[in-house]
């Protein structure tokens, strides 16, 4: 789950539902004006409000209209407008955790591959397009976005503090592995007892299983698999360990206690998938600009997060609505929004352009945050989603955070959410 911002949701709330209201008052294509009005739908921070005024002065006869809803709020609200055969926008972002579900309902959706999208399948990453479509690739459900190659955000102030390496070099050579990332916990909890080195369990425990092919559910037959995959209970394992010991900061991203910990300095590394810079470069505020840095995760890669532009059938002009998608997700556009809000693309031609390999982020002490996301990019092996993959996951994260509070131990919170699991998909 990503990008939900609070205040800037508010205000582009605030805008969008003025943007509804007024186009309302005129007529439902363009206020009159002889314009196809087409609204886009999604969840938090995208980087599309310039390029809809680029492409509408590109599209004289194309009005755009600016939806924004919290994550939950926006798929929950896509189930149900789907459901009830009204109220869905012409184009809707769906994150990728949810796509196994919407590709359940693509009865609701139009084909992507009748406006000729499979002739795009090679601007994408091979897994980022078969992400969108059906198992025989017949049908195109959506474009994809961005995605959320994983890298590793330090605090440097806080690791010279502790005696470990502050150079990015240096300090992903301490990690090869989560199992060196633990005793790397325990190296920085001795030494600076008033601070945590991690935000939450939560999170590491996302970024390891985040590099396995399968976690909950089998990617063969989509059985629930999360009881006996020993890549998730590693994953569970170490994390538990590092949250029983005390070592996490014990917040949930996103929420004000993560806000304050953040701009506070709480904490000493994250998780931090591409589009996460922003979340922490707002929390943290000016007075933390050049504390953080950026390096590699243990082993080296992983996706955490990434979406798609999809058209439900509900909308009157899908053929229009496709063309705004498609342009949206064309390389060109996918570079501009990287430069501009550090959104990583999900096409080559993008990812590895030499303005966004050579971008780098004065905030995180000038990391080469171009360089590292596009290297994590190509050697990226995306996980297998579940239909219900958004009913389970929830169930561990949970757990992890009994293991933190001291309710229970990891055994008790790993049966716990087994048995939760098996029966959410029943």
């Amino acid at each position: 789950m990503r990008r939900r911002r609070s205040r800037w949701l508010a205000v582009a709330a605030l805008t969008s539902a003025v943007s509804v209201a007024l186009a309302g008052c005129a007529g439902t294509d363009g206020a009159g004006s002889g314009k196809i009005e087409i609204k886009v739908a999604t969840f938090g921070e995208f980087g599309y409000e310039p390029l809809f005024k680029e492409y509408e002065a590109q599209h004289p006869n194309i009005h755009l209209v600016s939806q924004v809803a919290d994550f939950e709020a926006h798929h929950k609200g896509l189930a149900t407008q789907l459901a009830g055969g009204k109220g869905a926008a012409d184009v809707v972002a769906v994150e990728e955790q949810y796509l196994p579900q919407f590709l359940q309902s693509r009865d609701k959706f139009v084909n992507l591959a009748d406006f000729g999208a499979k002739d795009l399948q090679n601007q994408w990453a091979p897994w980022k397009w078969e992400q969108g479509v059906s198992k025989d690739g017949s049908f195109v459900l959506g474009l994809g976005t961005d995605m959320g190659s994983l890298a590793m955000c330090y605090r440097r102030d806080l690791f010279a503090r502790a005696g470990l390496p502050t150079e990015r070099t240096e300090v992903a050579k301490l990690w090869p592995t989560w199992e060196d990332f633990a005793r790397v916990a325990d190296r920085f909890s001795a030494a600076v007892p008033d601070a945590k080195f991690a935000d939450s369990a939560g999170t590491i425990y996302t970024a390891i299983f985040n590099q396995s092919e399968e976690n909950f559910f089998s990617k063969a037959d989509d059985s629930l698999i999360a009881d006996r995959n020993p890549n998730l209970r590693r994953a569970f394992d170490i994390a538990a360990s590092i949250g029983a010991k005390g070592q996490t900061a014990r917040v949930t991203s996103y929420t004000q206690g993560w806000n304050v910990a953040v701009k506070q300095g709480s904490f000493a590394v994250m998780n931090c998938p591409a589009w996460m810079l922003e979340q922490i470069r707002e929390a943290g505020g000016d007075g933390n600009k050049g504390k953080w840095d950026l390096t590699t995760v243990p082993g080296n890669s992983g996706n955490q997060g990434g979406s798609y532009l999809t058209v439900p059938k509900q909308g009157a002009h899908p053929k229009e609505a496709y063309e705004v998608a498609k342009w949206l997700t064309a390389p060109e556009q996918q570079k501009k929004i990287f430069l501009q809000s550090g959104i990583l693309p999900s096409t080559p031609a993008a990812y590895q352009d030499p303005e966004v390999i050579g971008k780098t982020d004065p905030y995180f002490s000038d990391a080469p945050v171009g360089q590292i996301y596009a290297s994590s990019a190509d050697s990226l092996r995306p996980n297998y989603r579940g239909a219900k993959d958004s009913v389970v996951r929830p169930k561990f994260g949970q757990a992890l955070g009994r293991v933190e509070d001291g309710k229970q131990s990891a055994d008790q919170a790993w049966d716990e959410a087994v048995q939760q699991a098996r029966d959410a998909v029943r």
